[in-house]
């Protein structure tokens, strides 16, 4: 019998949903940072982030539960999407908020450029330099693109996926980007900075 560490994300949800709770501890364990850094990076609000991770994995739980979980792809994308919608629903019930802006305690310069650069990316890519400083306007970015730029860049996700994990089509997702771009430009020309991208 395959032991519980061996198993993939995908065979310890059915597992839970079997009825071994010690399978979901150890989901928990292996995607709380992924998913935990994701939503923080999009609502930017360490507080806001812990409630929307917790509601996100009690929604988790309760699918799981509920047997709505069926094993047609990777979880992580799974739960990805579920975290997207509580981030949606959220900003849908504080509307007044288009903008969030940027924050001290969520620098992003902290980030090491080579680990977040994908060369493989439909004929785009940004250079590490330009990446340094689209880090410094990513957070006046609106939260749909931010989390676009987030997804594609920091969690190497393609097109496909990002789709997927949002619930829009793959075009949605290429404008949601081209508008991410069109957007970091003009923020780069305002601020005088060069801002070159392969597009």
């Amino acid at each position: 019998m395959i032991r519980l560490n061996e198993m993939t994300n995908e065979q310890l949800a059915l597992s839970y949903v079997n009825g071994n709770n010690q399978a979901f501890d150890l989901l928990l364990s292996r995607n709380q940072s992924k998913l935990f850094s994701y939503i923080l990076f999009v609502v930017h609000d360490q507080d806001l982030a812990n409630d929307i991770f917790q509601e996100t994995f009690v929604k988790v739980i309760t699918k799981l539960q509920e047997r709505k979980y069926v094993d047609s792809g990777k979880f992580s994308a799974w739960i990805m999407r579920i975290a997207h919608n509580v981030i949606m629903d959220w900003y849908r019930d504080n509307r007044a908020q288009n903008i969030v802006e940027a924050t001290e305690d969520n620098d992003l310069s902290n980030i090491n450029s080579n680990n977040c650069l994908d060369y493989n990316i439909e004929d785009r890519y940004i250079n590490e330099q330009v990446l340094r400083d689209v880090k410094k306007m990513m957070n006046l970015l609106p939260p749909t693109q931010r989390e676009i730029v987030f997804m594609r860049f920091y969690q190497e996700m393609s097109f496909k996926e990002i789709a997927e994990t949002t619930g829009v089509s793959i075009n949605t997702a290429l404008g949601r980007m081209r508008y991410a771009i069109l957007n970091l430009r003009r923020m780069a020309k305002k601020s005088k900075m060069s801002l070159e991208v392969q597009y």
